[in-house]
């Protein structure tokens, strides 16, 4: 049975060469697609950022 396939939308943005060898070599090693790695990368650089924001607010 094929998976279902997940809401999505296209994107284009270029990288600095040195970031893509960077993500391309860490796709190769991991096993991951770029979209993968590059989802959960974001993913988590949001959540790092907005746990950020809800400790300084909790601060105040």
């Amino acid at each position: 049975m094929p998976r279902q396939k997940k809401e999505n939308v296209p994107v284009s943005f270029r990288l600095a060469k040195d970031v893509n060898e960077r993500l391309e070599q860490f796709c190769k090693d991991s096993g991951q697609s770029k979209t993968v790695a590059v989802e959960r990368a974001i993913a988590m650089y949001v959540d790092d950022y907005e746990a950020k924001q809800r400790k300084l607010s909790e601060e105040k």
